[in-house]
């Protein structure tokens, strides 16, 4: 009897923990930490949310059917017209007019914020946005709706930051029982992404004091996130080897449960640059292969050898290229580099693998590619990335575009369902906020964050800075996103579609890697394309290209 007293007494407390840990109350501090935690984004979220977005996106855009209507381009508000009122409502306080751009009723947290200069040779804007949190009629945070975001305001980078003519943050703005955002005056165009929490899930509402309380913890984060390590605690697991046309190599995983903490790849030349979409990284977990992705895709410099750096991956200029995704499996493990070129080459490749505790919320790490070349752009079209059955939590993707001419290519706006929704809660208005930057026709320039960057646009890269106010998006453009606090769980399915809506009517090419966790059964609509990435788009007649012979 004295023995099932113990028992029971026992399970009840690993039961109190259990909860304890599934509702752990969010606040700045827990959501700043989750920020950097790589084995969080592995793990199907305990407190469960849905990411959701309020933008300047076109309130046109009603339908699938509607052709016209879901095309139309008109993704912000004329503040010089008074048209185009992409906004919920405006309202009147104490004779002051406010224009409402976001509401959200219950819990939740702001985790990311685009804002676009007004004019694109003129930095900022005059527009002051104010944020109200739990119905409270005083703003917690009111200021420029650009110096807010762009880290010269009162949140610091590397959380804020000025990318090009826009300011961008990820500092995280927690609430307990809703949020509003207004501006003063009507607004241009403007995207606020949040989590929107189950009902009952506990958060600190954000409060000037503890942003105050906070600085030391926010210091420390930024510091880890503009310097992100390698992890050398593990087994390091590695080849050196060539590798002929049409050959690969490969390397076993230690048996049992574990997971990939950090992996290393260098070819020993990029003078072609093409090598990065012909060799191919393959990955598989417990018998199933979840990754097969070009290694330009998959570490973000695109095609070519381009330097970035960002929170998950790092390509830098002696052409090591290293990802800090954790992958975990339970039982084994393998990953092989093929050799789809002309030419044999030699790789280095090196793998760190540590513990893990697999549990029901592990998840295993996926990494897919899609090309296409031609892509007409008219009629107008919208371009899948991926489409997910199953469970799981998409984290990213890496765009190149082969632009033929020199007219900007990416007005399309992005396109998330989630579950089966009939109308997509991320509708955005187009790849430079979904990349982070705005006016792209003129922002050639290179640039990097932890969780975006323009690795090459144009001619320029890190290598190559752009040193003139030209406006030139032909060529190969590359954009990369990363995403944690704001990684888009689903329970059932996800479609992200990105419109093709180039100012010009011309062939584009496209090719795509995409970054997500899933459960064993989550399936996706990409399959490995070996033809696919021999099809390299090719460059306008004429195109410079000193950038290549590096």
């Amino acid at each position: 009897m004295r023995i099932k007293i113990v028992c029971c007494c026992i399970s009840l407390v690993f039961s109190a923990l259990l909860t304890a840990q599934e509702n752990q109350e969010v606040s700045i501090e827990s959501l700043l930490h989750e920020m950097v935690d790589r084995d969080a984004v592995a793990r199907y979220p305990d407190n469960n949310f849905r990411l959701n977005q309020a933008s300047s996106y076109n309130r046109a855009s009603k339908t699938v059917e509607d052709s016209i209507g879901w095309f139309t381009n008109h993704d912000y508000n004329n503040t010089k017209t008074d048209t185009d009122h992409n906004f919920i409502r405006t309202e009147e306080t104490n004779g002051e007019k406010e224009w409402v751009l976001m509401e959200h009723f219950g819990p939740g947290a702001i985790v990311r914020v685009w804002s676009p200069w007004l004019e694109q040779t003129k930095p900022g804007s005059d527009i002051i946005i104010r944020i109200y949190l739990d119905g409270n009629p005083e703003p917690v945070i009111e200021g420029n709706m650009i110096t807010l975001f762009d880290g010269t305001g009162l949140i610091p980078p590397p959380f804020a930051h000025p990318s090009l003519r826009s300011g961008v943050s990820f500092f995280p703005i927690p609430y307990a029982k809703g949020c509003k955002i207004t501006a003063l005056k009507q607004p241009f165009f403007f995207q606020y992404t949040y989590r929107a929490y189950d009902e009952g899930t506990p958060v600190k509402t954000f409060t000037m004091d503890d942003f105050n309380n906070a600085q030391p913890l926010i210091a420390k984060i930024g510091e880890e996130l503009n310097n992100p390590i390698n992890t050398t605690d593990g087994k390091l697991i590695s080849i050196d080897k060539k590798i002929k046309l049409n050959k690969e190599a490969f390397v076993e995983l230690p048996q049992g449960v574990g997971a990939v903490r950090s992996l290393k790849l260098k070819l020993d030349d990029y003078k072609d640059p093409a090598i990065t979409r012909s060799v191919i990284l393959k990955m598989e977990f417990d018998g199933q292969e979840t990754v097969w992705t070009p290694i330009g895709d998959f570490f973000g410099t695109g095609i070519g050898l381009n330097p970035v750096q960002g929170w998950y991956q790092t390509v830098e200029e002696d052409g090591s290229m290293s990802c800090r995704w954790v992958m975990p499996y339970q039982k084994s493990g393998r990953i092989t580099v093929l050799n789809l070129g002309k030419n044999t080459i030699d790789v280095e490749l090196e793998a760190t693998v540590g513990d893990w505790t697999w549990d029901d919320d592990s998840m295993y790490f996926n990494a897919a590619w899609r090309g296409q070349y031609p892509v007409p752009t008219r009629p107008f079209s919208d371009w899948n990335y991926v489409t997910l059955k199953g469970r799981g939590v998409y984290v990213g993707d890496a765009l190149t575009i082969m632009n033929p001419v020199r007219r900007w290519w990416g007005e399309g706006d992005e396109k998330i369902w989630v579950d089966g929704e009939d109308f997509p809660s991320i509708f955005g208005t187009g790849t430079e906020d979904y990349y982070a930057y705005s006016w792209g026709g003129r922002s050639t320039e290179f640039y990097e964050h932890p969780f975006h960057a323009q690795p090459r646009s144009y001619i320029y890269n890190k290598l190559n800075p752009k040193t003139t106010n030209e406006k030139n998006t032909s060529g190969y453009s590359t954009e990369t996103r990363t995403r944690a606090l704001d990684g888009m769980p689903f329970e059932k399915s996800l479609q992200l579609d990105m419109e093709v809506w180039s100012g010009t009517d011309c062939d584009m090419g496209y090719g795509l890697g995409v970054y997500w966790y899933g459960d064993a059964n989550t399936t996706s609509n990409r399959t490995p394309d070996p033809k696919g990435v021999l099809e390299l788009p090719p460059l306008p007649k004429g195109f410079p290209d000193h950038l290549e012979k590096k």
